[in-house]
């Protein structure tokens, strides 16, 4: 079958600002978004600029904005994205590059703010002790409490569809306090109070009103707004016992 591209360019060496470009590529409906951009790379214009990596939904490398909505390209069908398209000869599939994030070239964003973010909550296990002999065992009840977190890709899906970011930029973000939730609730951290800082503060986990754009969009299928709102409850827990 044929469908339209309309893809979001932007080349900073020769681009006062972003502009559109099409190219009919011929795919099959059980073919992927990812598949599509690599046949315009591959035959049609090979300066397209846009990332991608293991293909399988894994490494989180090509999040972009798909039809207007968050996604990674290669778990996207075809078939998929053009059911919403408009029923004329050729359907058309829109891509931009992600959301809140600076724009290097075409669909590649600047990710260091995203990361700068990442390391600010401490990624990372507080142990309670020393290391010990052997490694640190967790009952599966006290694995389940981390499991949904663990699925984090880093991707930036959901950071690309936070809408709080649009109006408050220095807003913590989803996939940071995703990733805070993961060593907070964690049985054998007691990190807490070290991440504190970047949590517990007026950008950090409080701005978040719950629109849940971050949980539709996670590919991973993360519920992402409760952990988001578990953690609140956990700094709310710290502040009183502070108070006691």
């Amino acid at each position: 079958m044929l469908v339209r591209l309309r893809i979001r360019r932007y080349d900073p060496e020769s681009d006062e600002e972003a502009r559109w470009a099409e190219h009919v590529v011929e795919v099959e409906p059980s073919s992927r978004v990812l598949d599509a951009l690599l046949e315009v790379q591959r035959r049609h214009d090979p300066s397209l600029g846009f990332r991608a990596s293991c293909g399988h939904g894994v490494c989180g490398s090509d999040a972009m904005i798909i039809n207007g909505r968050s996604a990674l390209a290669c778990k996207t069908l075809i078939r998929d994205a053009i059911a919403d398209s408009p029923d004329d000869d050729l359907a058309t599939i829109t891509v931009e590059p992600m959301r809140h994030m600076p724009v290097l070239r075409d669909l590649i964003v600047d990710q260091q703010p995203f990361f700068q973010r990442y390391r600010a909550v401490k990624p990372f296990l507080v142990p309670k002790d020393t290391a010990p002999d052997r490694e640190r065992l967790q009952t599966p009840k006290e694995h389940a409490e981390i499991a949904d977190a663990t699925n984090c890709i880093l991707c930036g899906a959901c950071v690309s569809a936070c809408p709080i970011l649009g109006e408050n930029p220095r807003f913590l973000g989803p996939a940071a306090i995703v990733q805070a939730a993961r060593f907070v609730f964690d049985s054998r951290d007691v990190g807490l109070q070290a991440r504190r800082e970047p949590l517990d503060e007026d950008n950090g986990v409080w701005p978040c009103a719950n629109h849940m754009a971050c949980t539709r969009a996670c590919p991973r299928e993360i519920k992402v707004t409760r952990l988001i709102n578990l953690t609140k409850r956990e700094l709310g827990r710290a502040r009183d016992q502070a108070e006691v």
